[in-house]
């Protein structure tokens, strides 16, 4: 069984996160949940969720500041972790491998046992260090997909922008949950 953490911090675009939560939920995939305390905030905020609406849709959701947590140990055996969105806050957490929160711990776990880290940085514009941070995971394994849209697959709500940017990073993990048509050519 596909054993995903699921990251989601205080970026303005909560509803990445919420999304992916929902839609791994839906396909069986087991979901262990960490959320930021301004995420908790921005998913109330920016969405018609609450927090304790996502952690129904987990299996199992962690507190942030628990530190020792299974999934802050390499032991604990998941396929990797998605953090939607990424605050330039806990891109740089992990870059510089800070662990004062269980959200960077756990992704340093992922690039310290060479699992996938899949990161949907959420900040714009960029300056030289947001980019240097974005290398440095980078050189360590981890990848960086913000959500940009496309258009050729014509959304036309921004459920499809974000449907769009869900599945290329669920992609990242050869999940297919047919979340947006898929581009064949002209």
């Amino acid at each position: 069984m596909m054993k995903l953490v699921v990251g989601i911090s205080g970026a303005s675009g909560a509803i990445y996160g919420v999304r992916t939560v929902e839609v791994l939920s839906r396909l069986g995939v087991e979901v262990h949940l960490v959320v930021s305390e301004n995420a908790r905030k921005t998913i109330s905020y920016e969405t018609d969720y609450v927090f304790e609406d996502v952690c129904k849709m987990a299996t199992k959701v962690y507190d942030n500041k628990d530190l020792g947590a299974a999934i802050s140990s390499g032991s604990f055996q998941v396929n990797g972790m998605i953090v939607a969105p990424c605050s330039i806050k806990t891109l740089a957490g992990i870059a510089n491998s800070f662990n004062s929160e269980l959200l960077t711990r756990a992704a340093d776990v992922q690039l310290k046992e060479r699992r996938k880290l899949v990161l949907l940085v959420r900040e714009t514009p960029l300056h030289q260090g947001h980019i240097q941070h974005m290398l440095t995971v980078t050189q360590m394994g981890g990848i960086i997909l913000p959500p940009v849209p496309s258009f050729y697959h014509l959304p036309k709500t921004l459920d499809d922008i974000v449907n769009q940017s869900v599945q290329k990073a669920l992609d990242q993990f050869a999940i297919e949950a047919n979340l947006f048509e898929r581009w064949n050519g002209m």
